[in-house]
């Protein structure tokens, strides 16, 4: 299981995703698109979740 915050973002809100990673990566990349306008893609996600693990 994997979380990401927007606030972790730099963004002033709550959002939190956390699930199986790419259930996580729907649900931040909606958010990101619906909330801030920002069209993240699907591997720039991955690449917050890798580097967040340590990885």
């Amino acid at each position: 299981m994997v979380e990401l915050k927007a606030r972790d973002y730099g963004f002033e809100d709550d959002f939190v995703a956390s699930g199986e990673i790419e259930e996580v990566i729907d649900k931040f990349r909606a958010h990101m698109e619906e909330e801030h306008g920002i069209d993240y893609s699907r591997e720039a996600i991955m690449q917050f979740i890798l580097r967040k693990q340590g990885m």
